[in-house]
Formats: structure tokens, sequence, C-alpha cells
């Protein structure tokens, strides 16, 4: 319990110390936008750092060298908990804009950062919402900045992942970046049955090896979203193994 009540008076005092920051940022944009951007990725990180330690999260990484320092990429994600978002963004090297969905920009505060950091917000039920979004993330990668998504489309209940979502993968088609697989063990752990409460958990993230649509056969290419899937799922798989 002690844990949670850290964890949340922390980001709510980060939110709300972070109002003349925010105003600090947009000044320091006027004149040099890279810095602004560079300077609030870094914040955000180190929050969200100190969150997952507050929470007792003991971190493995695996594969992270894979990553392009050079070059905007697309990472895809299997999705088990909001800590997926907190672990993973505070490992980025570089600008990393996330799919989110959209009932996180009616956050106050929180939605300002989100958009700062190039996060998008993604209406489901909304088909035009939903195009519209992803071609400003094709733009985004274009302009240099990494996106990230969950094609499952919500957090999965089970370990078993859902069907990827194929429409979300057309950002690194059509934008000509990488795809970077990652897989995500034990997050759901921190919090599951013991909602609000979190318990100390130890996470495992692998990067895989880069993935390049435009270099793939035909019907691999048609069906990115599983090839992608299935990549991920031999990385779950061999993690999985490896802990018997």
């Amino acid at each position: 319990m002690l844990r949670t009540i850290l964890a949340v008076l922390f980001a709510v005092c980060y939110l709300i110390l972070g109002i003349p920051v925010l105003f600090v940022e947009w000044l320091i944009g006027k004149k040099n936008p890279h810095l602004r951007d560079i300077s609030s990725l870094r914040m955000v990180q180190w929050a969200f750092r100190v969150i997952y330690r507050i929470c007792g999260v003991k971190l493995t990484i695996i594969g992270q060298e894979n990553v392009p320092k050079d070059t905007p990429v697309l990472y895809v994600a299997n999705h088990n908990s909001y800590f997926d978002i907190i672990i993973t963004y505070a490992l980025c090297e570089n600008l990393t804009g996330y799919i989110a969905k959209d009932s996180l920009e009616k956050v106050p505060l929180l939605n300002i950062w989100m958009k700062r950091l190039y996060c998008l917000f993604l209406k489901r039920d909304d088909m035009k919402a939903s195009l519209k979004t992803i071609l400003q993330a094709i733009e985004y990668v274009k302009q240099g900045v990494s996106i990230c998504i969950f094609p499952e489309g919500t957090r999965g209940d089970s370990d078993e992942m859902a069907p990827f979502k194929e429409g979300s993968l057309k950002i690194a088609e059509k934008a000509g970046c990488p795809i970077i697989p990652m897989a995500i063990t034990h997050t759901r752990d921190i919090i599951k049955d013991h909602i609000p409460f979190v318990k100390p958990t130890h996470v495992t993230i692998q990067y895989g090896t880069p993935v390049y649509p435009n270099e793939l056969p035909k019907e691999e290419k048609r069906a990115l979203g599983r090839y992608t899937q299935n990549i991920i799922q031999e990385m779950l798989d061999h993690e999985k193994a490896g802990s018997l």
C-alpha cells in the first residue's frame, strides 16, 4: 500500500510542479524546438523511472542494441498493463510518441505532456479519426520521431495475445522505417489481483531485430501484423522457457 501511495503522490506532484516547467519549455521551443523536445523527453523519462522504482520493479533488458540509433522506428509490443508505457518509455533513447486510447486525452496536465511528446490519441470506434491518427503517426516518423504501438488494441487479461490489428502496422510500411518488435513480460503482475496496490515484480523487456517491411516477401508484408506478432510470441516463449 505504501508503494502505491508514494507513486501516486509523486505523479501528482510532478504534474502540478511541472506547470511552470511547461511554460519554460514553451519558451525554449520558440528558439530551439529540438532542445525543448529532448528536455521534455528526459524529464518525463526521469519521472517514469522514479515511479517504477518506487513500485519495486526490477528490470531486465534484452537486445536493446537492436534499436537503430540513427533512424526513427516503429516499436510494436504486446500489451499487459499501463506499466508497459511507463517502463518502455523510460528506455527510449530518442524522441518517441505513443499511440494511446483517447480517454487519456481527457486527463488534465497529462494530456499536455503527452501532446508535447508527440503522443497521439486513437478513437477505436471512429474509423475516420483512426485513419487520421495513423496518417499523423506516419508524418511524425518522416520527421524523425519514433512511434510505439500496441496492436492488440487493448490490455490483455491473460498471457495469450489478441490478434494484432493490421492497420497500425502501415505506419512502418508507408514511412519506410524499421519495426522493432518488443516482448514485455510480467508487467501485469505489478498490479493484477490486488488493484490498486502494487507489488515488487521482475519485468523483462526484449527488443527483437529490426523488421524492414518493404524487404519482406509479398505474403508476409500483406500480413505484417501476424508476422510481427509471431516474432513477439517467439520472444515471449523463449523468456518463459528460460524462467522455468
